[in-house]
């Protein structure tokens, strides 16, 4: 665990050593002190984590969320250890929040996990800052997260900006009806066309996707979503699209989970360039964040980020 930087406030950020990259890009462009934890893993699974000896009052802790289930023990436990070494305030920056897909019980018997890990957040933290939660029959976070301050921002800005510079005149698709405010607020940022699919999923792995009434031809197209799974929207997209003569076909993702090979079933499909913020790592990331978390973590310990 590396030695923490001198203290120039009252505040600190803390990063696992798999989110390490991002969360000190995050602490240098607040200009205030990053610490590791520690993270040692036993053979049978447990996890040791270790924290600085002490700690300021304000700490925030930096972790994405993706696979989470070990993370979220260790990210509890660092919670904990970092109020017994003298944090008051605790805040949690997860750019990628696990487990608000299900958000209610689809069969009987059904565990709500959206309800059940957003309450046990609330148990350890004081605030919570994301990016892009997938939320649809819930419209904020503070449902979720009951009694934090909770912050929920969109990476539709800095996505825009990414397209205006790397594609010409992109055509902006959504994969499904759910997309269609996300899709419309990025596109917004820049003027750019942009149109809807619709959606019919059978399984977790089995879809199939129907083109809006567009012109794709010679057009650059982009498929765009906030979080990208096993893909198979994406790729049967792609595929359908194909048919239609674009002059490119791009993927741009918010959380790039991309489990099961699914990058390579994408150019597979006509896929040529995938692209993604770094709220999860992944070959694709082109996007970095951290200017769009500091003003944030600004409003919330004012006077001790710089601004």
């Amino acid at each position: 665990m590396n030695e923490p930087q001198q203290r120039k406030n009252d505040l600190a950020l803390l990063g696992f050593p798999d989110y390490r990259e991002p969360a000190i890009r995050l602490a240098e462009a607040a200009d205030i002190p990053y610490y590791d934890i520690g993270v040692h893993r036993f053979p049978d699974g447990e996890s040791r984590i270790q924290l600085p000896e002490a700690l300021p009052e304000n700490v925030v802790i930096c972790r994405t969320l993706d696979h989470p289930n070990a993370k979220l023990v260790e990210l509890l436990l660092a919670a904990n250890t970092a109020r017994r070494l003298g944090a008051r305030r605790l805040a949690l920056v997860a750019p990628y929040l696990c487990y608000m897909r299900q958000d209610k019980a689809f069969h009987p018997g059904e565990a709500v996990s959206q309800k059940i890990i957003g309450e046990l957040l609330a148990d350890y933290f004081d605030s919570l800052i994301t990016v892009d939660p997938h939320l649809h029959r819930v419209h904020s976070l503070n449902e979720v997260v009951p009694d934090t301050a909770c912050i929920t921002l969109t990476a539709t800005e800095p996505m825009a900006s990414f397209l205006a510079v790397t594609v010409d005149k992109p055509l902006l698709l959504g994969p499904d009806e759910e997309s269609v405010q996300w899709v419309a607020n990025l596109a917004g940022h820049h003027g750019y066309d942009y149109g809807v699919a619709k959606k019919t999923r059978t399984g977790d792995y089995s879809v199939d996707v129907k083109l809006p009434a567009m012109d794709f031809d010679g057009r650059n197209i982009v498929l765009v979503d906030d979080i990208a799974s096993s893909g198979q929207t994406l790729v049967n997209a792609a595929q359908k699209l194909k048919d239609q003569h674009p002059a490119s076909i791009s993927v741009l993702v918010t959380h790039a989970l991309f489990g099961d090979d699914a990058d390579k079933s994408l150019h597979e499909a006509g896929v040529q360039s995938i692209y993604s913020t770094d709220s999860v790592l992944h070959a694709s990331n082109r996007i970095e964040l951290s200017g769009l978390l500091v003003p944030t973590l600004g409003r919330i310990y004012k006077g001790n980020v710089k601004k």
